[in-house]
């Protein structure tokens, strides 16, 4: 079997009797026990997806076929999986097994998908290396001396390492995007309010949003098409028409953006620019946009982020949810001790400067003003696409950075969310799409539509890997 198979090819393997689910769970539990040094999971379920593929196995037997029926993946330690840890890579909820699944995790239950395992991430989902896990850092398969990026980079790397054949993420700020370009794979962020929240551990609630990473643009609204859709226990679940990934093709107008392609490599320039004139060759057309307040949205992003993950993470205190201090002499020091141990030093710092940005006499010169800032971005965009289709832009300004690189230095790590925040703050989809290699590391770019835009994304994201192969390649491949 072929570990870096997409879901269509597994598919097509199922249905053939090629191999069977319980043989392609067995393939890949093996893999994750021969690759343990990247350190992808947090909880492998091996008893419970041998079962679950049994099921797959009757189920395609007698003809009842989801999408993914049969198909192993894995959740970020994030969404909430009946039975199984939930640790959102935290001390903090290090002994929390959910009595529920998220919506996320239930829907591709019914489309027949195979929970295989929980993967590693940052704490609470706030870090851009993978580096703030309670149970270590997870390694790059491309390079293991590199970072997988964050926070869904065990996701992002499980792929890119043939490990699970998809994975879900979450992206608050870009935490999807990011890990996959960085491990040479597809990763999508929906627009805010198609994939319901319920059951994904809250970050910044007004910007959270699970979604998707793939070996193919084709892969990922394959899961899109099964995680999408209202949910009446998500307050900002939003009503819309189910994404349509079969939709046929149109010549788009492509704004390319001056703001995001500043101080950019020479080599992640020339990848983009060559991706930019691969789909001028499938009929589309690149013109200039102007997005002017690109360059705040990274401040503004860690101050509204701040803000609400010092509300949201207030509950874990000991008492009501998470980790409890032993032997403590009074209140005051069940409370102190309980989250000074079981949070980490980012998480810590992300809390604090929250807390500040909402406290009184400060609310109104950091809070306020960073959601009118906000609106103005989001208001770019809306201009923008008064003139293009789709916007095309670098994922990151750099390829993977060496562990313990940025670590000691948080003001550098933010600056890696520079080009994708701006689509978070503004509630746009956003696709993050291989598109080159420099230094024998992969190179991504993004594509950002407007609301609800996820079919044009995934038409032209397809569009581009039918003329490429750079979302084929993986890390044993030899790329010089």
């Amino acid at each position: 079997m072929n570990p870096y198979a997409t879901v269509t090819q597994l598919r097509s393997g199922l249905d053939n009797g090629d191999f069977s689910a319980e043989e392609l769970s067995h393939f890949y539990l093996d893999r994750i026990d021969a690759e343990e040094d990247l350190n992808c999971f947090i909880t492998v379920d091996a008893e419970g997806v041998l079962e679950a593929a049994k099921r797959a196995d009757k189920a395609i037997a007698d003809k009842r076929i989801g999408p993914l029926t049969g198909i192993p993946i894995a959740h970020k330690d994030i969404f909430c999986t009946r039975g199984l840890l939930t640790s959102c890579a935290s001390r903090m909820l290090n002994n929390f097994v959910a009595p529920y699944d998220a919506t996320v995790v239930d829907r591709l239950k019914r489309a027949g998908a195979i929970t295989i395992g929980k993967t590693n991430m940052d704490e609470f989902a706030m870090g851009s290396s993978n580096e703030t896990s309670f149970y270590g850092p997870v390694k790059n398969p491309w390079d293991r001396e590199c970072v997988p990026g964050g926070s869904s980079g065990g996701s992002a790397a499980a792929v890119a390492a043939g490990l699970a054949a998809a994975c879900t993420g979450s992206d608050t700020g870009g935490s999807i995007r990011q890990p996959a370009s960085f491990c040479g794979v597809t990763g999508l962020k929906p627009t805010y309010g198609r994939v319901s929240r319920y059951g994904m551990i809250a970050f910044a609630s007004s910007l959270d949003q699970g979604g998707p990473l793939a070996r193919s643009a084709s892969d990922a609204g394959t899961l899109l098409n099964a995680m999408e859709g209202y949910d009446p226990n998500d307050s900002t679940s939003a009503i819309a028409d189910p994404t349509d990934i079969f939709s046929s093709s149109r010549a788009l107008k492509i704004g390319i953006p001056s703001q995001y392609w500043n101080d950019l490599s020479p080599s992640l320039t020339k990848a983009l620019e060559e991706a930019r004139r691969t789909l001028e060759s499938l009929g589309h057309r690149s013109l200039p946009v102007e997005l002017p307040h690109t360059n705040a949205a990274t401040a503004v992003y860690y101050v509204i982020a701040g803000a609400e993950a010092s509300t949201n993470l207030s509950r874990y205190d000991g008492i009501r949810y998470g980790h409890r201090a032993a032997s403590p002499e009074n209140l005051e020091d069940l409370y102190q001790f309980s989250r000074s141990e079981g949070f980490g030093s980012e998480v810590k710092r992300r809390i604090l400067t929250g807390t500040y940005a909402l406290s009184v006499g400060y609310y109104d010169a950091y809070y306020l003003k960073a959601q009118q800032i906000r609106r103005l971005i989001r208001q770019d965009f809306l201009d923008a696409f008064g003139e293009a289709d789709v916007i095309l832009t670098p994922v990151s300004p750099s390829t993977a950075f060496k562990r313990e690189a940025l670590i000691e230095d948080p003001i550098s790590m933010y600056q890696q969310d520079i080009y994708t925040t701006p689509a978070s703050l503004a509630g746009l989809p956003a696709l993050s799409l291989p598109c080159g290699v420099s230094d024998q590391m992969p190179v991504g770019m993004q594509l950002i539509g407007p609301h609800f835009g996820e079919s044009s994304l995934l038409t032209l994201g397809r569009e581009y890997q039918s003329e490429t192969d750079w979302h084929a390649l993986h890390p044993a491949d030899n790329h010089d």
